[in-house]
C-alpha cells in the first residue's frame, strides 16, 4: 500500500515533475546563466507571503538538496504591519509547505500610509532596506527576491513609457547601502502564468500585497486602478493579440542592447553621448 503524500510533498513533486519544464528548468537556467549562487553563500530568501516568493522558497529548498555546491538558506519574512489574518495566512502556508521562516516586525505600512506621492515606491524601498539589514544581521551575504520574467518585461516597458528611459531589472546587483550584500532574482526566467498554474494545481492561497493601495486597485472595475504595473499588464495583453511573442522580444532586447545605436547612455552614474565616440 502506497504511502499518502503530504501537501508539502505533493507541491514539491509537482515542481519537479508536472511543472519541471516551466518552473524548475528555467529557474535552474537563470541560476546558472547569471551566476546567482556561489559555494558557501548564505542567502536570505525573502518571503512576502505571495505566490512568487513562496514558490521561490520551495525552488531554493529543492536546489539546496540537489546541488553539489553547498550554500545556506534563511527564509525571511518581514511583517510591515499586516492585518492579523494576513500574517496568520503566511504562517499557515509556511507550516503547510515546511518552510522554516524567520519573522520580524516593522512599521513600514504605518509610515507609507501617510504619504500621498509614490507610496508604493517608498514602501518597496523601505522594505528592501529592512530586509537587507535583517539578512546582514543574520550573517547572510545575499537576499533573494521573487521577481519573475513578467516583472522584468513590465518594468522595462514602464520605464520606457513613464520614466523616459530604457532601463531593465537586472538578475542581480550589489547593494549600494549595505556593503558586501547582493540581491539576486532566481525567478528571472519563470513566467507568472506558470506560477499561477502551480498555485492552482496545489490548491494554495497566498497574499496579494495586503495594503490599502492594492486593495483599492483590486476593487477597480477595470482591474487597473492607480497601478501603472497593472496598466502594463493590460497593454501587453492587448499587444499579444497581434504579436504573441511580444514579451519574449522585450526580454531578449534587454540582453542584446546595441549601444552603438544609442544617442545617449549612462554607465555607473556617468552619462555618455554618441558624440563622444562618433568620429573615432
Amino acid at each position: 500500500m502506497s504511502r499518502e503524500l503530504t501537501p508539502c510533498q505533493i507541491a514539491e513533486r509537482s515542481i519537479i515533475k508536472t511543472y519541471r519544464k516551466v518552473l524548475w528548468n528555467p529557474f535552474v537556467a537563470a541560476v546558472k546563466r547569471y551566476e546567482l549562487i556561489a559555494p558557501n553563500d548564505r542567502i536570505a530568501v525573502c518571503i512576502s507571503g505571495g505566490k512568487d516568493s513562496v514558490l521561490l522558497a520551495k525552488l531554493m529548498q529543492e536546489l539546496q538538496r540537489r546541488s553539489d555546491r553547498p550554500f545556506e538558506l534563511v527564509f525571511l519574512v518581514m511583517d510591515p504591519g499586516y492585518a492579523p489574518e494576513n500574517r496568520r495566512l503566511i504562517e499557515e502556508n509556511a507550516r503547510l509547505l515546511e518552510i522554516p521562516v524567520t519573522i520580524f516586525n516593522s512599521d513600514i505600512f504605518d509610515v507609507t500610509v501617510q504619504v500621498d506621492k509614490n507610496p508604493c515606491y517608498l514602501c518597496a524601498r523601505m522594505r528592501r532596506g529592512s530586509l537587507y539589514a535583517k539578512a546582514q544581521e543574520l550573517g547572510c551575504n545575499k537576499i533573494a527576491l521573487g521577481h519573475h520574467f513578467n516583472d522584468v518585461v513590465e518594468t522595462t516597458l514602464m520605464a520606457l513609457l513613464y520614466g523616459a528611459q530604457i532601463q531593465a531589472m537586472p538578475p542581480k546587483l550589489h547593494s549600494k547601502n549595505f556593503p558586501g550584500m547582493e540581491l539576486i532574482r532566481p525567478l528571472y526566467c519563470v513566467h507568472e502564468d506558470d506560477i499561477i498554474a502551480w498555485k492552482n494545481y496545489n490548491h494554495l492561497r497566498f497574499l496579494q500585497c495586503a495594503c490599502r493601495f492594492t486593495e483599492a486597485r483590486d476593487a477597480a472595475e477595470d482591474g487597473v486602478g492607480q497601478s501603472k504595473r497593472q496598466e502594463m499588464k493590460l497593454l501587453l495583453r492587448e499587444m499579444r493579440r497581434t504579436n504573441p511573442n511580444v514579451e519574449k522580444s522585450i526580454f531578449a532586447a534587454i540582453h542584446g542592447v546595441q549601444l552603438d545605436t544609442m544617442v545617449g547612455v549612462k554607465f555607473r552614474g556617468k552619462e555618455y553621448s554618441f558624440l563622444d565616440y562618433y568620429d573615432r
